[in-house]
């Protein structure tokens, strides 16, 4: 459960923290109250409920807490990764809402369960606070349906919507926002790549605003190796490991999901950091599974300035994004002629919104770390105000 609670006169974070291992031996929760100091707190947490509460009593405490009373938060904006085909955009949430919730836990059984639980808690911790629901989904319900279909018999997609949602979209959404705003942009005429690349990554094509195709599919399992998911494969291989490994339905989704990306590639660990350390050793197949990640970047960029027609600029966020200056070298070594290339020395940095485009580059590269939470705040002010 990650939380910030934020003052939208100034968009101030008043308080933030995350509480984790909920439901299971040593949870705890790490809080930080403004710029003060960082607490832990230590305590078995049984469900989202108790974890909610725990969240509350912190910011109430008389000493490190930032309220006085629960009423003097005005509104709770939840997170909630899959919307299906029910919401185009961010929405109050009531019964109906939840039921919509509900039908879409078979297209995102591991993600929709908990964000319905954060949910029923908050609403029983304060039932007379306005709550919205901001989903992963919504920002890509713009792309055009012959960029969301498969090729599979048009009754699969009628009988269970069986398409390209895509993932991550307020991270998206935010980081194009923002960078039209740091460049300058008209954001209804500008034209932007947006590579969240973190544990989990997607890139994004973005036309005036609009999110015109994206890397994750049906499922957040597409697009490219992760890192414990495979990303893009011949589908063929499914059947074929299912039967020469003897595999279940549930065995053959924990591999590709849990096993594979550049964990399973590697051997090593699904922490870039890891990676790039054992690979300077020496370790070809840490190396290997790093190539083959940035090879999947650059391909999707390449791509996705064909299907814009040109790009006016190409954004890196989220963990990886951020944070790793190789990664962010060698996925864009190489494509100078679509005039995209990065200064060596501007690259050397981490989190810091920064223009790190070569001198003279006709495409600008920038890092813009995201911001989901002030995001989701601010659908949240729109809709409740």
């Amino acid at each position: 459960l990650k939380f910030q609670l934020i003052n939208m006169v100034n968009e101030d974070v008043v308080a933030k923290g995350n509480v984790e291992r909920i439901g299971i031996e040593g949870s705890f929760m790490k809080y930080q109250p403004g710029d003060g100091d960082k607490i832990t707190v230590e305590k078995d947490l049984k469900n989202h409920k108790e974890a909610m509460k725990i969240v509350i009593d912190a910011l109430l405490d008389p000493k490190t807490g930032v309220i006085k009373n629960v009423d003097e938060i005005t509104a709770v904006g939840h997170r909630v990764v899959h919307g299906g085909e029910f919401f185009s955009g961010s929405v109050v949430i009531d019964d109906a809402v939840i039921k919509a919730l509900e039908d879409c836990i078979e297209l995102a059984p591991i993600h929709n369960p908990p964000n319905l639980m954060g949910i029923q808690a908050c609403k029983e911790i304060m039932p007379n606070t306005p709550m919205v629901g901001v989903f992963d989904t919504a920002f890509h319900h713009s792309i055009p349906k012959h960029a969301y279909m498969y090729g599979l018999p048009y009754e699969v997609y009628e009988k269970y919507k069986v398409r390209k949602f895509g993932f991550h979209g307020t991270s998206h959404k935010y980081v194009y926002y923002r960078l039209a705003e740091i460049m300058g942009k008209d954001p209804n005429n500008f034209k932007v790549i947006t590579c969240h690349l973190g544990n989990g990554s997607s890139i994004t094509a973005i036309k005036n605003g609009e999110s015109i195709d994206t890397s994750l599919g049906y499922t957040p399992l597409a697009g490219l190796p992760m890192g414990t998911r495979c990303g893009d494969i011949d589908p063929a291989i499914v059947p074929f490991l299912m039967e020469k490994e003897g595999l279940s339905t549930k065995e053959i989704n924990d591999l590709m999901n849990k096993k594979s990306g550049v964990l399973g590639l590697s051997g090593v660990s699904n922490d870039f950091r890891d990676l790039e350390e054992a690979a300077e050793k020496g370790n070809e197949r840490a190396q290997l599974a790093l190539d083959v990640f940035i090879y999947s970047v650059k391909k999707f960029i390449s791509t996705y300035v064909g299907i814009l027609n040109g790009v006016d600029a190409v954004v890196f966020t989220a963990g990886i994004g951020e944070n790793d200056g190789y990664v962010r070298e060698k996925a864009v070594e190489g494509l100078d002629y679509l005039g995209i290339a990065i200064d060596k020395d501007k690259n050397n940095v981490r989190g810091k919104e920064v223009d790190i485009s070569k001198d003279g580059a006709k495409v600008k590269t920038f890092i813009v770390p995201t911001n989901e939470e002030l995001m989701i705040a601010r659908e949240t002010q729109k809709l409740v105000k």
